[in-house]
């Protein structure tokens, strides 16, 4: 548990030295004015790709879970669709992703505890929705 904490602290710290942590630095982004986000996301990208193809070469389990490392494919589906069109709709009107939300807490941002507040209520009507789906499938398989 703590290398997860460091890698957190490690990854708010990065956000908010990059100035991805305020909100008007990736609303500028969105809006093509600003394209400083667009090298710390191709940044991470590239660390990330780099990550994926060299560590499974390197060990042959997880270091924290110790399950092997596997591709977990998942369908493109409407629910991919509807998550990414929340998800974006979302980050262009308060400018700020979840994990930047915290960054930017960090650094000083009050208000942005309103888009916090919005994504834990999106986040639980989801759950709510999807544990209200799989009981009702649930149910309609049992009767069959």
């Amino acid at each position: 548990m703590p290398l997860i904490f460091v890698g957190g602290l490690i990854f708010g710290f990065g956000l908010g030295f990059s100035h991805m942590a305020r909100p008007e630095v990736v609303l500028n982004f969105l809006q093509f004015e600003d394209f400083g986000l667009l090298f710390v996301m191709g940044g991470a990208a590239v660390v990330t790709g780099i990550a994926f193809a060299l560590v499974p070469r390197l060990r042959d389990r997880a270091p924290l879970t110790g399950d092997t490392y596997g591709r977990r494919l998942k369908s493109f589906d409407r629910n991919i669709l509807i998550g990414g069109a929340i998800f974006g709709v979302g980050w262009g009107l308060s400018g700020i992703c979840p994990g930047a939300a915290y960054a930017s807490l960090g650094v000083g941002n009050i208000t942005i505890l309103w888009a916090l507040a919005g994504m834990f209520i999106g986040a639980y009507i989801q759950g709510y929705w999807r544990s209200q789906r799989t009981a009702s499938e649930t149910s309609t398989t049992g009767a069959d």
